[in-house]
């Protein structure tokens, strides 16, 4: 009991970095969808042939994307939910540059009642830091 007392700084660091590891590994944005990392992403496309959607804007997604990726740009995502609407019981990974667009359409295809979106963690530029594959058009 002695140690506790003097040691409850020490303790109570612990505890919280023991809980910050915990919600890190359960790691999902404010929607619900979970963030994935690239190695989760390349899973998801190869085992439940997950429709890519990059949220980008045409000249970022020419410049180099996952292969067959579709492009619908962030802006116009509301108004061309129509061309996904066979996707929405099929996974879907969205992504962009870094992330942020990425979150903010997660949460417009969930609103839309997509049911299997999924969140490319850090976006294109993780892709491209673990040394994946792009294509450019």
């Amino acid at each position: 009991m002695e140690f506790i007392q003097e040691n409850l700084l020490l303790l109570g660091l612990a505890i919280g970095s023991a809980v910050m590891l915990l919600m890190h590994s359960m790691k999902k944005n404010a929607n619900g969808v979970p963030n994935l990392k690239t190695s989760d992403a390349i899973t998801l496309i190869n085992r439940s042939h997950a429709v890519v959607l990059d949220v980008r804007n045409a000249n970022e997604f020419a410049e180099g994307h996952i292969a067959e990726a579709k492009n619908i740009s962030l802006d116009d995502l509301p108004n061309r939910l129509k061309e996904l609407n066979k996707y929405k019981n099929k996974a879907i990974l969205v992504n962009c540059q870094k992330g942020a667009r990425g979150a903010k359409a997660c949460a417009i295809l969930k609103a839309a009642e997509f049911t299997e979106v999924h969140h490319l963690e850090g976006g294109l530029d993780a892709w491209l830091s673990a040394s994946l594959p792009v294509v450019k058009s």
